[in-house]
């Protein structure tokens, strides 16, 4: 992980993010912000400089999840040297939409890799979702991946299961981004991809 110099000026620009996700937490999610909670959130901003603003937390009934948006951002601040992803066919079904992958994270050059895999299919993603299994398996992938690579010991929002995830997924992007419209996923284009692993 690359480490920052704790200048004078990081320290500020820490101290107001900090401020700033505690801000919007109580906004966001008032009845929720426990003294456990608000001390996980001031912990994994100083640590890894996540930002509620830009998407990158967000608060469920469990506890804080980071999210994909999150993760890449932490990736690319960090200079990742690169993301590897591939298909595990042994453990995918393409005729019933069930989909592993495999992700390997490499943190610089000499980087040996962080591995992770994913899965999905209908029984275990939200039906905001339904017909995008691949991608989202390939999400979940990446996203162990990086968690591993960075040390991030909370759970990332698209690895939790059906139920929760469209409820509490459709509640904390209206509560932070009231004036904008939930995106409809658009079916994957898997045929390619399928006959390469047939």
């Amino acid at each position: 992980m690359r480490f920052y110099y704790m200048t004078r000026k990081s320290t500020s620009d820490i101290i107001k993010l900090v401020r700033a996700n505690l801000r919007h937490a109580r906004r966001c999610w008032p009845l929720a912000m426990s003294s456990a909670n608000k001390e996980i959130l001031k912990s994994v901003t100083r640590q890894f400089r996540f930002s509620i603003s830009y998407g990158d937390l967000v608060l469920l009934d469990r506890g804080w999840y980071v999210t994909h948006t999150g993760l890449i951002r932490l990736a690319r601040n960090n200079r990742c040297a690169g993301i590897h992803v591939r298909p595990v066919p042994e453990f995918s079904d393409p005729s019933a939409q069930r989909w592993a992958f495999e992700a390997t994270v490499y943190k610089s050059r000499a980087c040996r890799g962080f591995v992770g895999f994913g899965d999905a299919d209908p029984s275990n993603i939200s039906s905001l979702v339904q017909g995008a299994e691949m991608r989202v398996a390939e999400t979940r992938a990446v996203n162990r991946a990086l968690r591993k690579a960075y040390g991030i010991g909370i759970c990332s929002l698209e690895e939790i299961g059906s139920s929760t995830f469209q409820s509490e997924t459709v509640r904390a992007t209206e509560q932070l981004y009231p004036d904008q419209p939930i995106p409809q996923l658009p079916a994957p284009v898997s045929a390619s991809l399928s006959r390469r692993m047939e």
